[in-house]
């Protein structure tokens, strides 16, 4: 891959394993805005950047060269080699290269974590329409403007707020986690700085202290902005993915499935939930299972 710096745009070329529509569409993020085929509005990273692709070819802008190589090369996860993942994760498992074959253009972000986890907080038991807008209210009632958009607020700007003002953007028994959440930033016993030097079971420990954040939201934070790899998002929609295309349709404990992913794919297992995930819900496999 490379890339050059052209009348305030960043052009990539030779694009490998990189398909906008697939890293934005399969839930790892909330604050993009879909304006053509395979051409987005991201909101991240305190900016507004726009990205259309065409093929093995992408424009960025408004992006310097500066921009590009610290903020979004690392944003897009640009220096990870996913074709060596793809082959490793789906080594002798069928299931597996089917899911790579229809997702290969998927990368895993490295957002911003204290965005991610209010985020991911708000996206419990809602639709993906829901979230965007309750993060679009809290970012336009207290959040900076810049680039034309209203930047997502920061720990500062949210810090008087109370669980009433939360509520009032429509965010229902959400409000109070995100308030708990806030105040567990603000004393210091939970810290992001901290986050990233934990291992990865003292770091999950640390997330569930937060009111409302159980073992799905906790490892979405953990592997789309603090860099674990090795967990595997569980919700019951995954879940029945799971039963559907590796436990033959019986009903399996969540500890089992965590279990089995770590085994069989260790140390990439949130990538192979990524495939997955994306290849299931596109083909809507699992959806026709009834819970027992």
């Amino acid at each position: 891959m490379r890339y050059t710096e052209k009348d305030g745009k960043i052009i990539l070329s030779g694009l490998d394993s990189f398909d906008i529509s697939q890293i934005l569409e399969c839930g790892q993020c909330f604050r993009f805005e879909k304006l053509g085929e395979k051409e987005y509005k991201i909101i991240a990273m305190g900016r507004a950047l726009y990205i259309k692709q065409n093929a093995d070819m992408a424009e960025l802008y408004p992006c310097s060269l500066s921009d590009y190589e610290n903020i979004w090369r690392n944003y897009f996860d640009m220096d990870t080699d996913y074709e060596a993942i793809k082959n490793k994760v789906s080594v002798n498992d069928d299931i597996m290269q089917k899911a790579v074959e229809y997702g290969g253009g998927i990368r895993l972000l490295n957002q911003e974590p204290y965005e991610c986890l209010i985020s991911f907080i708000i996206s419990q038991n809602n639709n993906i329409p829901r979230i965007k807008g309750i993060i679009s209210r809290m970012s336009e009632k207290y959040g900076t403007e810049a680039d034309g958009e209203f930047m997502f607020p920061t720990l500062e700007q949210l810090a008087d707020v109370s669980e009433e003002e939360l509520f009032s953007l429509r965010m229902g028994f959400r409000a109070r986690y995100i308030r708990d959440c806030l105040d567990r930033l603000i004393s210091g016993s939970v810290s992001l700085e901290r986050a990233k030097k934990l291992p990865t079971d003292e770091l999950l420990s640390m997330l569930l202290q937060i009111k409302g954040v159980g073992q799905k939201v906790a490892d979405c934070v953990m592997l789309f902005s603090l860099g674990r790899r090795e967990v595997f998002p569980t919700d019951v929609w995954v879940k029945r993915v799971m039963e559907t295309l590796y436990f033959g349709g019986e009903e399996t404990d969540i500890k089992k499935i965590h279990a089995f992913a770590k085994d069989k794919w260790g140390e990439m297992a949130g990538y192979a939930q990524q495939y997955l995930f994306y290849y299931a819900r596109s083909l809507k496999i699992g959806t026709e299972r009834k819970d027992k």
